[in-house]
Formats: C-alpha cells, structure tokens, sequence
C-alpha cells in the first residue's frame, strides 16, 4: 500500500509558485489531537531554560548578630539570641532557594516526536510556505522584509536556516525569528503564524521524524 502524501506548493523568494513538494502524511498530516505531548514539550522547554540563580541567605550566612540585642529579662519584650533570626527583620531566610534547585523535566523521545510531528501538521495546513532556496547572495534586511512580503509571510513568522547572510538579514525584522532546522522547537513551531523553510530542508524535517 502506497504511503500517503501531503502535497505543498513550492515558491521562490518571489512569491512565484515554482513546484510542489510531497510530504509524508505520517510527519506533515497528523490529523488526531495530541494536546497533552504538545503540552509536555512546551512546560519541558520552559522549565529547562529555567537558570535556576535565585538564592537568599539563612541564618548562618546572614553578617551580624553575634551579639545577644539585648537581656533575657525585665525589658517587655520577647526573649532574643540574635538579630539575624527568621523573624526578625535583616535576618535570615526560612526554606528560600538555596541556588541549587533543579526544574528539569524531561519528555520521552518518542512523545517529543508525536508533539513536533502534530504541530507540524497544523502548520502544513494553514501557515507552512516552502520555497525552492533561501540562499542569498548578499546581506540585505531590505531585500529579506521584501522576500517575506512576496511570498505572504505575515504575522509572527519562524525562518528556519542557518547561512550567515540570512541570519544577517533577519535579525533586525520585527516578528521575525530565525532557528536552525537542528534547532526547532515545538514551541517556535507553535507560537509562529507563519513558517518558511527551504525544500530541503523540510525533506530533512521528514526524515528526522519518521
């Protein structure tokens, strides 16, 4: 039995419509509703950016109050040993983070794939824009916002591609993000209105996720 196939059209930075691609169904035309691996990869990557630097002092790191604030008896006031008590002000902290905390969370590979395989179908359905080559053969941002305008890029986009001169050209575009195709995310995928990608590359998307 044959595989399926999702068939895209193909353009160049012109807008004009030069070929089209097939893509397997399996990758670019899942079609059931995978929430939950979805949310797990996006709550992963946000845990796991997380630097994990806050840190406030306990009692024994707090400076000061080596010295007893004042006798045991005959003042009115509750009983101290030292101003660097929890419960005092300028003392030290209770349960604080220490700066050894660890948000890791981690998603099976296989989850991983279903969730980038389901967000990549939604957008080879409405926002996907293959072009035959996003090669350039100078820096231009002017030319860059112009190729995005043609072929209809709009909104927030995701530019997949790593060349010098294109990462050169998109960096200074609004709504523009550039990733690497080893560098996509479920979240980039996700969060973008548009996203283009050179033929190749999403043939090499395909493979990756088969």
């Amino acid at each position: 039995m044959a595989e399926k196939k999702v068939t895209l059209a193909v353009v160049n930075l012109a807008g004009e419509k030069v070929g089209d691609v097939k893509l397997s169904a399996e990758v670019f035309g899942v079609t059931e509703a995978n929430e939950q691996a979805v949310h797990d990869a996006v709550v992963a990557q946000g845990a796991n950016a997380r630097q994990a630097t806050a840190k406030t002092k306990k009692r024994h790191e707090v400076s000061g109050g080596g010295k007893k604030p004042f006798r045991q008896k005959g003042t009115g006031h509750a009983r101290a040993g030292s101003s660097r008590s929890p419960i005092w002000v300028g003392g030290g902290t209770v349960f604080g983070p220490d700066g050894n905390q660890n948000y890791t969370v981690s998603q099976n590979k296989k989850a991983h794939a279903l969730a980038m395989r389901t967000v990549l179908s939604q957008k080879a359905a409405k926002g996907m824009i293959v072009v035959d080559s996003l090669a350039l053969t100078k820096v231009s941002t002017k030319e860059m916002a112009a190729a995005l305008a043609a072929i209809k890029a709009e909104g927030k986009v995701l530019l997949v591609g790593a060349e010098e001169m294109l990462v050169k050209s998109a960096r200074n575009i609004a709504n523009l993000e550039v990733r690497a195709l080893n560098n996509i995310s479920v979240y980039d995928v996700l969060n973008a209105e548009a996203m283009v990608i050179a033929k190749e590359d999403v043939k090499a998307l395909e493979g990756g996720l088969k």
